[in-house]
């Protein structure tokens, strides 16, 4: 991982997690409820869309750590609530997420739901006490609920649920549900950014661009990643989500096609970013940094 992002991760993840965790604390009343919140959002995420918020904020002014703390924590909170409500029985049924036991096997199927229900809640309620100007205020909220809701995130799932058992033949179809389902939370953090800091439109759309192809990218390497060593060692391409009919670009194009697609996108994203930092004299290396995710690479 590029050395800027670790610094920068350093510095910050801590901050938010101990905003994290004394803000549920102080505003979350019925004690099971504030444990079974916290376990998912205290699990050890990696925290890289509010990190992206907070990088975007750092590359064209300066962090605020009261008000941007805020934004940051209420995109994290929406992260949180949707993987506590991923993880359950009528979704993907999963056992575990980060090593732990999910929040429902943890706390019962339904504290999970208000689990993420109040995390959901919460996130906009944080959003909309922020120190911003009004205006800017209204359309990171707007925004962000746009992002997470029926036309973003939800929207995502539920061609996810109808197409489960189904198999998707288009490259352009497996690409709408992912940038739906995971795409959408991973260019919000960056449009939100760029609402508050009242950036001009060639650079909002370049921030927007980086964080579309950045959710693509992020899809695939996790797709890949999925893949287990038991499969591996088989030689099959299969998926772990695949057993279970879901639609994934191993599955779709194969490992060595998708491993392909994924640095096209990480480049794609490289270019946005570098081709207006030569017009505009901003420099992109934080938000680039965060590319490095991806260096990990899979055996092709």
């Amino acid at each position: 991982m590029d050395e800027k992002l670790i610094s920068f991760s350093q510095q910050w993840v801590p901050t938010l997690n101990a905003f994290l965790e004394t803000q549920v604390g102080q505003d979350v009343s019925q004690p099971t409820l504030a444990k079974s919140m916290s376990y998912s959002l205290m699990a050890g995420g990696k925290r890289l869309r509010p990190l992206l918020y907070l990088a975007t904020i750092s590359t064209f002014g300066q962090i605020d750590p009261q008000s941007d703390l805020t934004v940051a924590g209420s995109i994290e909170l929406i992260h949180t609530y949707s993987l506590i409500h991923d993880d359950l029985p009528a979704m993907d049924n999963d056992d575990y997420r980060r090593g732990k036991l999910t929040n429902h096997k943890q706390f019962g199927e339904a504290m999970a739901i208000l689990a993420g229900d109040g995390l959901l809640t919460l996130a906009f309620q944080w959003l909309a006490t922020a120190s911003i100007s009004a205006t800017a205020l209204t359309a990171m909220i707007g925004t962000l609920a746009t992002a997470s809701g029926p036309t973003g995130m939800v929207a995502g799932q539920a061609i996810d649920i109808e197409q489960t058992g189904k198999k998707l033949d288009q490259l352009a179809d497996v690409q709408n549900l992912d940038a739906l389902k995971t795409g959408a939370l991973l260019t919000a953090p960056l449009q939100m950014a760029a609402i508050k800091l009242q950036l001009d439109p060639p650079t909002q759309t370049a921030l927007q661009i980086f964080g579309q192809h950045f959710g693509v990218a992020f899809q695939i390497y996790d797709d890949l990643l999925d893949l287990t060593s038991t499969e591996q060692a088989l030689g099959k391409q299969v998926h772990k989500d695949e057993a279970a009919g879901k639609n994934t670009y191993p599955e779709l194009l194969g490992i060595k096609p998708a491993t392909q697609l994924l640095k096209q996108e990480i480049s794609a994203a490289r270019t946005s970013l570098t081709s207006l930092s030569t017009t505009t004299q901003f420099d992109p290396s934080l938000l680039l940094s965060f590319l490095s995710y991806f260096d990990k690479e899979r055996e092709s």
